[in-house]
This record gives C-alpha cells, sequence and structure tokens, in this order.
C-alpha cells in the first residue's frame, strides 16, 4: 500500500507529539508525587511533636534547621546530581506547602 506525503507527514507528527506529551506527563506525575510526598511529611512533621504540646517550638526549629541545610546542600553542589537535587526540592517545597495548609487550619 502506498502512502501519500500527507499521511506520511501525518505519521510523524502523531508519533512525535505522542512522544513528547508521553514524557511529560511522566515528569509531570513524578513532581506532583514529589510534592504530594513533601505534603504528607508536613503532616507528619506538625502533628507527631504536637501531640504533646511542649514540642512546638523545638519541632520548628529542627525543621527549619533540616531545611536550611538541605538547601546549603543542593544550592552548593555541581549539576552532577541535579535530577536529584530537583526531587529533594520539590519535598520541600511540598513541607513548606503543607506547614502553610496547617498553619491556615490552625488560624481559621
Amino acid at each position: 500500500m502506498n502512502y501519500t506525503n500527507l499521511e506520511i507527514i501525518g505519521k510523524y507528527i502523531n508519533k512525535y507529539t505522542y512522544k513528547i506529551s508521553n514524557r511529560n506527563l511522566n515528569k509531570l506525575s513524578f513532581h506532583i508525587l514529589n510534592l504530594l510526598l513533601g505534603f504528607f511529611i508536613s503532616t507528619a512533621l506538625s502533628t507527631i511533636p504536637g501531640q504533646t504540646g511542649d514540642w512546638g517550638i523545638i519541632g520548628a526549629a529542627i525543621i527549619v534547621a533540616f531545611y536550611e541545610i538541605i538547601s546549603q546542600r543542593i544550592y552548593l553542589t555541581s549539576e552532577f546530581h541535579q535530577r536529584i537535587n530537583s526531587q529533594i526540592n520539590e519535598i520541600k517545597v511540598g513541607i513548606i506547602y503543607g506547614l502553610f495548609v496547617d498553619a491556615f487550619k490552625l488560624g481559621s
């Protein structure tokens, strides 16, 4: 069966768009998963020390210290571990987002 030039171009465009969309959707789902993991970690970090009521300030200080140490290590390293650094950074963003949401829940 002979294909026309229009059909050949249509096939290539279809394959190319499928390839791009599949790759971007995998990346997007992985980024969203990292954000949700950070959100879950923040929920655990805010509820576990808060059970006794005494650990609020100490827990916040530990969270901020770990956050700053991770930020320092991420931004001072070379481009060799770029994928791992971006994943850790997305988890950090999820943690901060989750802590803000918990603060708004407590304020309302």
